[in-house]
C-alpha cells in the first residue's frame, strides 16, 4: 500500500488502512519514544497515543513528507512533552518532599482515592508553591529553579550566574530556608 493510498484508506476511517499503519510503523514509533524517555511503558503509552492522534488527523496529512517521518515528527513532540509535563510533576513532588508536603501535592503517590477535593487541594499547594517561589528574590529564584527544575549541577548554576560555587550553594539554602517559612503554615489553612 502506498503513502497516498494509506492516507486516503485513513482519512475514509478504513480500519485495515489503521491496523497497517500500526502494523508498519508501531515498532519503529516504539523505538522513538523509547529513545527519548528511556521507558518502556511509557514509550509504548506515548506511542499509542501518536497512533490515535494520527489517526484522528489523518485528513490533516499534506504528503509534504513520508507517513513515518510524519509519525517521528508526532512521536518527537509527544515525548518531549511527557517529559515536560513530568519534570514538572517531579518538581513540584520534589519540592513538597523538601518541606513535608510530598503526599498533598500527588495524592496517588501516598494512596489516598483520587477525588475532586483532594484535586482542588493539589490544585491549591501548586498555586501555594508557584507563589511562594515566585515570590523569592531574583537570584535565590533563579539558583533554585535551575537545581531543582532543570537539575543543573551547582558548578553549573554558578557558571549560568556568574557567581562563585559556595554563592550557589548560599543562594539554594537560603532560597530553601525562605520557602520552608512561606509553606509552614500551609497545614493550617
Amino acid at each position: 500500500m502506498t503513502d497516498s493510498e494509506l492516507i486516503s484508506g485513513l482519512a475514509a476511517g478504513d480500519p485495515e488502512a489503521g491496523r497497517f499503519l500500526v502494523k508498519t510503523h508501531q515498532l519503529q514509533v516504539i523505538n522513538v519514544c523509547l529513545g527519548l524517555l528511556h521507558n518502556h511503558e511509557d514509550a509504548e503509552d506515548i506511542a499509542q497515543d501518536v497512533f490515535v492522534e494520527a489517526l484522528k488527523n489523518a485528513h490533516r496529512f499534506r504528503g509534504d513528507s513520508k507517513i513515518s517521518t510524519w509519525l517521528y515528527r508526532i512521536a518527537v513532540n509527544r515525548s518531549l512533552n511527557h517529559i515536560r509535563n513530568n519534570r514538572k510533576k517531579r518538581f513540584l513532588y520534589e519540592i513538597g518532599a523538601v518541606f513535608g508536603l510530598a503526599d498533598d501535592v500527588d495524592n496517588h503517590k501516598s494512596g489516598e482515592p483520587y477525588t475532586e477535593d483532594n484535586q482542588l487541594e493539589s490544585n491549591e499547594l501548586r498555586h501555594l508553591l508557584k507563589s511562594a517561589i515566585d515570590s523569592l528574590p531574583e537570584n535565590q529564584r533563579v539558583a533554585f529553579t535551575l537545581n531543582k527544575f532543570e537539575e543543573l549541577p551547582y558548578a553549573e548554576i554558578a557558571e549560568v550566574m556568574q557567581v562563585s560555587l559556595p554563592a550557589v550553594e548560599s543562594l539554594i539554602h537560603r532560597a530553601k530556608i525562605n520557602l520552608q517559612k512561606k509553606l509552614k503554615n500551609y497545614k493550617n489553612l
